[in-house]
């Protein structure tokens, strides 16, 4: 528990690191433009025009990192303040107060906060707007005399020993080792604060002394990345292998890294292919002389393009390093999933091994576990959020609000960073590795995780509680299977399955065959026309039905529920098993759902099938009726 408070506390500071930065990306890059065309050395040199440069990195880009850090502690009064801050190591050094902004924005604004705490109530009314004024010019001004005289020199002495620390291991060639670092960091959601919070300073600093840092393509590189996912699409298995085509064209032109990460969860030995890659690709990027003249954000190759400077030898270096990224990472990729033991690929296995891997009790199987709230009524805010709140969260409330809205709900669905999570949000969705710090934001809201942000069954159940008022499905089928028990003629009282429509000790040579076999059995039963059962094999093709605890629920497409004449079910059993994309089935569900009643099928196999015991039992059961005795939760 101890040490899951500090990964959150720690994710907590780097992501607050951040977001100082990114909201002001745009005039990192604007300044990194007018560098690289205006300058001496620049691709169009202009005197006249080269005059901006230096001020724009002294004053204009450190005082927009001080307001937004002071805005983030106390809005409007502590971004004033945290700019006045900021002015004092400004003028108290001659070197870009990057470092600097990001401790003084923050104080200021603590100041300010605390001293308005302190007079609450105790002004009298018609002196607020004198108090208020005089309070922050002085408490500003006391901050900017402090800055000037000991934070200033303070941080630039910081400053050079860090600029000084990476010209050391760029010549001793140690540079690459930083990716040893770097990319597991990444991956445990660290990444914008890696980027933005630490190795963008430095790099700017680099930038107005040679034109151009390779530090900005230390974290920001899709390389490696690139090259875990385009091994899941040749040697993957189940969902990932369908899903990482999407993802790799989201990550490497979107630049939504998020994106890649629970392909690494799911495989932790996932971890060397992106260290190796990233070495290779820093290597790549030192020995060709590679960099970029501002930050990339996100990290999308169109965005390395933009701020790579423009002469070819710049866009041959960065673009190389790329490629040896992606390339390294994707042989050492293909290796392990190709040699590595293929089991169930979904996240609850992904959480046990981040739990082995990170040798905690309980991290991400916590938040699974751990109470997500009470569900609202009247839900009309759904909120994504995500580390920086313009990447996995702007996809993934892209895909929830066109599910919204062809459900036909009237609910507002946003998204935005965790630390700006609006008070009246009701429903808030994050990755998992990210609800604990969502929860601490939010903590009378909602709270819903997610795994893959291209298909996760969350939305789905999500969806269909705002359809039913907020209640939970799977409570309803549990209340209502008392009154479905078997009849004396071995079938359920709402026909949903039939005695003839259970086949114990069935085999299969593979998962198509077995998916054949349970849309005829629905077919024969006059459940759904004979086209439904093609309809079953392209639903698998699209994501597998294989759902864990041995059990797969092959079904139709959406397109396919015209196909379906009534609703009902029937039960496979395969005692020796069928391979599903890797994973054993030993229990196959064949659905067909009609007017809706689709996901309440689903639901009740899930009730039943959620314990292994009661997987078990189906699978050792001799007799039809023992079978239906089992899912209806009766005793023969």
């Amino acid at each position: 528990m101890a040490q899951s408070n500090i990964k959150v506390a720690v994710q907590k500071f780097g992501n607050f690191l951040s977001s100082m930065v990114m909201p002001n990306i745009s005039a990192f890059i604007a300044w990194g433009l007018i560098t690289a065309l205006f300058i001496p050395t620049g691709f169009f040199p202009n005197e006249s025009l080269a005059k901006m440069v230096s001020p724009m990195v002294t004053y204009l880009l450190p005082l927009l990192i001080g307001y937004t850090g002071g805005k983030l502690v106390h809005d409007q009064r502590g971004a004033v303040v945290g700019a006045i801050a900021t002015m004092g190591v400004i003028a108290g050094t001659d070197i870009p107060m990057f470092l600097g902004a990001m401790a003084m924005g923050p104080l200021g604004g603590y100041v300010i906060k605390k001293f308005d705490q302190w007079i609450e109530g105790k002004v009298k009314s018609g002196f607020e707007m004198l108090v208020n004024n005089f309070s922050a010019g002085i408490l500003g001004g006391l901050l900017a005399i402090l800055a000037f005289l000991a934070v200033g020199p303070a941080v630039k002495a910081l400053t050079s020993w860090l600029v000084d620390g990476v010209d050391w291991l760029i010549a001793t060639g140690l540079l690459p080792l930083t990716s040893i670092l770097i990319e597991p960091a990444k991956v445990l959601f660290l990444n914008n604060a890696i980027n933005h919070g630490v190795l963008s300073p430095i790099g700017i600093e680099q930038v107005k002394q040679a034109g151009q840092s390779a530090l900005f393509l230390l974290e920001s590189n899709p390389g490696p990345g690139l090259g875990v996912l385009l091994a899941y699409c040749i040697f993957g298995k189940g969902t990932a292998k369908k899903s990482a085509p999407g993802a790799a064209i989201i990550h490497f032109l979107g630049g939504i890294h998020e994106i890649y990460f629970p392909y690494i969860l799911m495989r932790p030995l996932l971890f060397l292919a992106v260290i190796l890659g990233g070495m290779s690709g820093v290597f790549t990027l030192v020995l060709l002389g590679g960099g970029l003249f501002a930050p990339a954000s996100p990290g999308s190759i169109l965005a390395i393009a933009a701020v790579t400077p423009h002469n070819a030898s710049a866009f041959a270096a960065n673009f190389a390093a790329v490629l040896v990224a992606a390339v390294v990472s994707f042989v050492v990729a293909s290796f392990v999933l190709k040699t590595g033991k293929q089991t169930e690929e979904n996240i609850e296995d992904a959480a046990q091994k981040m739990q082995e891997m990170k040798g905690k009790k309980s991290s991400v199987a916590d938040v699974f576990a751990s109470n997500p709230g009470e569900f609202p009524q009247n839900v009309n805010k759904i909120v994504f959020a995500c580390d920086a709140g313009m990447g996995s969260s702007a996809m993934g409330a892209s895909l929830l609000r066109k599910k919204v809205k062809e459900a036909g709900l009237n609910v507002s669905v946003t998204n935005t960073a965790i630390s700006n999570l609006p008070a009246d949000a009701q429903i808030v969705i994050t990755q998992e590795e990210l609800t604990p710090r969502a929860q601490n934001k939010l903590p009378d809201a909602y709270h819903v995780s997610v795994d893959n942000f291209l298909s996760s069954p969350e939305y789905e159940k999500l969806i269909d509680r705002l359809q039913n008022g907020g209640q939970d499905p799977v409570e309803e089928i549990v209340e209502d299977a008392e009154d479905n028990v078997p009849n004396n003629d071995g079938r359920t009282e709402d026909g949903l399955l039939l005695e003839e429509n259970v086949f114990l000790n069935q085999s299969f040579s593979t998962k198509d065959e077995a998916i054949r076999f349970a849309g005829n059995a629905l077919f024969k039963a006059g459940y759904v026309k004979e086209n439904y059962i093609e309809a079953m094999i392209e639903r698998d093709q699209i994501t597998s039905t294989y759902m864990g605890n041995d059990v797969a629920i092959p079904h139709g497409t959406e397109e396919a529920k015209k196909e379906v004449l009534k609703s009902g079910f029937t039960v496979i059993q395969v005692p020796q098993g069928v391979d599903f994309d890797g994973n054993l089935v030993r229990l196959i569900f064949g659905i067909a759902g009609k007017d809706g009643t689709h996901l309440e099928i689903l639901s009740g196999i899930a009730v039943t099938c959620s314990e292994m015991e009661n997987i078990e039992k189906l699978v050792n059961a001799q007799t039809a009726k023992e079978i239906i005795a089992i899912l209806n939760g009766s005793k023969e």
